[in-house]
């Protein structure tokens, strides 16, 4: 379980193919992730994967041909900066929402406007993921915790302060970037219970 709260920047550094799926390599550069084992859970842009191998500030990761089809990893060049998080551990604050690193589909970035000192983002969502945006809600874009402003129809509206622009990827997106949606966890159950899904 994560919290959508993003530690700092990594970057792809290696990419080797193995039957179909890939296997990543991971810089974290000067990111705090706290101690990493083999067999941890590291959020990578709001995808839960595995660490399997550990050198120094680096960790791989397999990543399915699955995953690489349904997120923005399958996107991804060497050189390309992501999002990192580590699981939340019992005694932290819940800073932002809770996010699994489960990725329910792809966003669009669709408007990008200054506002003040911060931006205000709209990104699309498909169909079947907008009746679970609400209004004052949370969402994870590439695994970053979000309150969201304003829903109209697929699209929906967040604001982003600077620091999370300068600290995240966000900063570094334009219109018709991709990004990685997770839906509110709570949001997904209580449809179910209702059977709105």
């Amino acid at each position: 379980m994560f919290t959508g709260i993003v530690k700092g920047l990594g970057e792809i550094v290696e990419q080797q193919s193995a039957g179909g799926d890939t296997r990543l390599t991971i810089d974290i550069g000067d990111t705090d992730l706290g101690p990493i084992a083999i067999g941890d859970s590291i959020a990578v842009s709001g995808v839960c994967l595995t660490a399997t191998e550990i050198e120094g500030r680096r960790f791989a990761a397999d990543v399915s041909k699955e995953t690489l089809a349904l997120t923005t990893l399958g996107d991804q060049k060497i050189g390309s900066k992501i999002n990192l998080e580590a699981p939340l551990r019992a005694g932290e604050p819940l800073g932002g929402h809770m996010v699994a690193g489960h990725v329910d589909g792809l966003g669009v970035l669709e408007e990008m406007v200054a506002d003040a000192r911060s931006w205000r983002l709209v990104f699309s969502v498909p169909k079947k993921l907008a009746h679970y945006v609400a209004p004052k809600g949370s969402v994870a874009v590439d695994g970053i915790s979000l309150t969201v402003n304003e829903v109209s129809g697929r699209r929906f509206g967040v604001n982003i302060i600077p620091h999370t622009m300068s600290h995240t990827t966000l900063g570094a997106r334009r219109i018709g970037d991709r990004v990685n949606i997770e839906i509110d966890v709570i949001a997904r159950y209580l449809a179910r219970i209702s059977g709105h899904e």
